[in-house]
């Protein structure tokens, strides 16, 4: 007999280790339809809830074109943004350890295109008027820009590691002085903004030796207003300023941007030099080790964390394209039927933040779901009210079902998808420099100190713990914990770390120490109070020589 599944089933097992749910509107249907994966899933949640609502209210118009199968299905993307000269180019080659297609590296402003470095199985470029056609690739929509930003644009394409997993988008270094900022010929801010919208990073790069934030970069930063979650911030070339200076940049760095992101967070800022020449001034080599490994670690969860950033961008779109529903219908509600539209127009225009605040408190809607105020009456002046649509519930209901609804459930699915795919990370490159070997991150510093050793790297100092262990009345060779206590706690470590100490430390789990094992414990009160780590488990050269038999 076959299994007939219950009406109001929100998931059914599928064949090995798939897994699906059935969306509300096909549980309406004779044959549910079942959703394999999340990009799937979000595909036909945007073409059958969320595009109807933008089309109806010409959404595409106002804020962003349509969303494309593409946009689902493509790899993560990581944006570059920053001034001429401050090492976006060279970062990407650093990333990826070759010269890519169309690269130009210099003092002057080289980068005069966005590049969009991908994954391909030749070496070559792909102009941009090639690329807006093609299908695949999540760029059709820039067409929209016009020739000016197309003949700018291009995708270098090339069989690496690195780019199997992400894809880097290069941009034209920003420049300062109007002249130049004219004459681009496109809207540079809104391309800006369009990736912005498309990427899983966005990575602003500063120059440790000019911090001064031109006046289109500080109009590039706030175009990427609402995508702060994104942003991550590089200082590079720091090796070449002293610890002193380097300090005093770092904090107007700081000062600078808390001015222009206006968010009471602050931004992740990576202080390296991120390029692989020899350090100018190797006096902070091991914070540029730390800071890049947190870069790479950052960047290589890219791939894991895609759905969950798809997933994020679709419900801030939803959100946007609501309000956006209520401000137009508003204002087709508010014009005259005959006479005196053009009039009418200019006032509805005019008095557009009195509108936002009556949707506001009718809608109870947050003030910070609301576009831009100033762009909105720029775009409003080209428009012609009498075309807008009064509000239609049905449509807002609808979104409204998937984002209580819908979206719920894929999210349970995104989790089962990250449990179920193997731990994705970006491979490659840049990335497998210091994965293994010794000069792998702490090789050889702090608990791995001695690691390569013959002899037991607690030895050299055992003498000196001995003096101590002795004092503490060891009864058959071994101090209480009681005992070992009074003696730990003048390190001044809060109890939480002397625990782990203790734990590590007490390898036959007896819960005495005999002379070796206090002598470990001392050694790891020393490793943290030099500023490192404690492992989580005991690594092998560090198990007391009488121990190893037992393990």
């Amino acid at each position: 007999m076959s299994q007939v599944e219950q009406p109001g089933t929100a998931t059914s097992p599928v064949s090995g280790s798939m897994f699906s749910w059935v969306s509300k509107d096909a549980r309406r249907k004779k044959e549910p339809e079942l959703f394999q994966t999340v990009a799937e899933g979000l595909r036909q949640l945007y073409s059958q809830k969320l595009l109807p609502l933008e089309e109806h209210y010409r959404f595409h118009e106002f804020h962003s074109p349509a969303l494309e199968d593409a946009d689902f299905d493509n790899k993560p993307m990581v944006l570059l943004v920053g001034q001429y000269s401050t090492g976006k180019t060279t970062f990407i080659r650093h990333l990826i350890e070759q010269d890519f297609p169309g690269m130009r590296i210099g003092p002057e402003p080289t980068t005069d295109s966005f590049i969009a470095v991908m994954h391909g199985p030749t070496e070559g470029v792909v102009p941009g008027n090639a690329l807006v056609v093609d299908p695949r690739r999540p760029f059709r929509k820039l067409n929209a820009f016009g020739n000016a930003f197309l003949n700018r644009f291009m995708c270098a394409q090339l069989p690496n590691p690195v780019l199997d997993s992400i894809s880097i988008i290069d941009t034209p270094g920003i420049l300062s002085g109007e002249k130049q900022r004219i004459s681009r010929g496109y809207d540079f801010a809104a391309v800006l903004e369009w990736f912005a919208e498309r990427v899983d990073r966005i990575i602003l790069l500063f120059d440790a030796h000019k911090l001064d934030i031109s006046d289109e970069f500080s109009e590039v930063i706030k175009a990427l207003k609402n995508h702060e979650d994104k942003i991550r911030v590089v200082l590079n070339k720091a090796d070449q300023i002293e610890t002193q200076q380097l300090m005093r940049v770092y904090g107007a760095l700081m000062w600078s941007l808390g001015k222009i992101i206006n968010t009471p967070e602050v931004v992740r800022v990576y202080i390296g030099s991120f390029w692989s020449h020899p350090l100018l001034i190797p006096d902070n080599r091991k914070l540029f080790e730390a800071e890049e490994q947190d870069l790479f670690k950052d960047i290589q969860s890219l791939p894991r964390n895609a759905a969950l950033r798809k997933l994020n961008d679709l419900i801030k779109r939803a959100r946007l394209a609501k309000v956006h529903a209520y401000i137009i219908s508003s204002l087709k509600k508010e014009m005259p039927n005959v006479f005196g539209k053009e009039s009418k127009k200019k006032e509805l225009v005019n008095n557009l933040g009195e509108i936002y605040a009556k949707i506001e408190r009718e809608h109870q809607i947050s003030a910070g779901d609301f576009p831009s105020l100033r762009k909105m009456q720029e775009l409003l002046q080209t428009q012609d009210f009498s075309k807008f649509q009064v509000l239609k519930p049905k449509l807002l209901d609808t979104v409204d079902d998937m984002l209580a609804n819908d979206i719920a459930r894929l999210m349970v699915m995104v989790r089962q998808e990250e449990s179920l795919m193997p731990s994705q990370v970006v491979k490659g490159g840049a990335f497998d420099g210091t994965m293994n070997g010794p000069f792998g991150h702490g090789y050889g510093e702090g608990a791995g100190e001695g690691i390569d050793d013959i002899e037991w790297v607690v030895g050299k100092d055992k003498p000196t713990y001995d003096e101590i262990f002795y004092t503490l009345s060891p009864v058959n060779g071994k101090i209480t914990g009681a005992n070992a206590k009074k003696e730990m706690v003048k390190s001044k470590l809060p109890n939480t770390v002397l625990g782990k100490i203790w734990k590590l430390a007490d390898v036959d789990k007896d819960g005495l120490l005999d002379d070796e094992e206090f002598a470990l414990a001392n050694h790891l009160i020393k490793v943290k109070l030099e500023g490192h780590e404690l492992p989580t488990d005991l690594p092998p050269h560090l198990i007391p020589p009488s121990k190893r038999r037992l393990e």
